[in-house]
């Protein structure tokens, strides 16, 4: 394993890169990170919209989490890669048609962790919001999602580790991420399948431990904060409740 690593640990990174396409464990990781970052503000809105009180809002955004969550990935990824040449009228590269099935796939995955970071707010908080004056929206940006986005944090890099693992699909698009960068190097050598394929696993599991690991740190250390602020401020709302 050490040997093959030794000798293909280029393509395996990159790709064919600098003599072709970037490939391999770079391509991945950028597909991951514009794939979350493109889905992050669509997921809000279908937050917001899975928790608006009006059904206007709330059914169709419930309508599209239930379909995009009940169907397999790889399915997504097909429709796409037939769909999107059809809508902008001319074909597109795999790169693309893995992009944006990431998009409308983790927009609805993710959607569902905001739901929950904003569900698990007090309700106090918003009437006492409203009850200042503030509008929904102010309410929202200023009140809702600051503390609902800082509680799923961990939830939200959790979800990156998936995405990261969702990519080795584009390999029947022929994207030319980490898995098919491995099937490239297996193909090269035909005598060494189990020894290629360990490596490929091996560095998944690499990476997602690591941000998996990182995680559960942002996850204690937001936990400590908020009881350490919980129990610096009670004294002091203790002191104000008794001078009123």
């Amino acid at each position: 394993m050490l040997d093959i690593l030794k000798s293909n640990w280029e393509v395996l990174l990159l790709g064919q890169y600098p003599n072709g396409p970037l490939g391999g464990l770079v391509l991945t990781l950028i597909l991951s990170v514009l794939g979350l970052a493109f889905s992050f503000p669509f997921s809000i809105l279908i937050a917001l919209g899975r928790t608006s009180p009006m059904r206007l809002f709330r059914v169709p955004t419930t309508v599209v989490v239930y379909i995009v969550r009940g169907v397999p990935l790889i399915m997504l990824i097909f429709w796409a890669y037939f769909f999107v040449p059809l809508v902008i009228g001319h074909s597109v590269t795999g790169f693309t048609t893995l992009l944006c099935t990431l998009v409308v796939y983790e927009s609805a995955y993710l959607a569902e962790v905001i739901r929950a970071g904003i569900e698990s707010l007090p309700r106090g908080q918003i009437e006492a919001s409203r009850a200042l004056g503030l509008t929904y929206l102010q309410t929202v940006r200023k009140v809702v999602l600051p503390q609902a986005l800082y509680n799923m944090l961990p939830s939200i890099v959790s979800q990156f580790v998936s995405t990261i693992k969702e990519t080795s699909l584009g390999y029947v698009i022929s994207v030319q991420e980490l898995t098919f960068s491995a099937n490239q190097v297996n193909n090269n050598l035909l005598t060494q399948p189990f020894q290629v394929f360990a490596i490929l696993a091996l560095t998944y599991f690499v990476v997602c431990f690591i941000l998996t690991q990182f995680s559960h740190r942002l996850e204690r250390r937001i936990h400590h904060r908020r009881a350490g602020t919980f129990i610096k401020r009670s004294p002091a709302d203790d002191l104000l409740l008794q001078s009123e």
